[in-house]
């Protein structure tokens, strides 16, 4: 093979790599923040709260943040 055809092979083999390093990197959970880890947590919950968020919501208040603490629970929250 002549140096041009290794220089297409290469740069194939880079695009691909990079294409499937993106994939892994864009399928993690929308509702986690960065750097926040789902794991091997079965429910896959989030942390409780604004900082716990990968967007900053416009509004937030005491009924929100009580909403939010109690997510996986049956129960609503108290303060309504």
């Amino acid at each position: 093979m002549s140096l041009l055809q290794w220089a297409v092979v290469g740069a194939a083999g880079y695009a691909i790599y990079r294409a499937v390093q993106r994939q892994n990197t864009d399928s993690a959970p929308a509702a986690f923040a960065h750097g926040e880890e789902a794991g091997l947590n079965f429910a896959q919950v989030r942390s409780a709260g604004t900082e716990g968020m990968r967007s900053d919501p416009k509004r937030w208040d005491k009924v929100d943040q009580a909403s939010d603490e109690s997510f996986p629970a049956s129960d609503p929250p108290a303060t309504y």
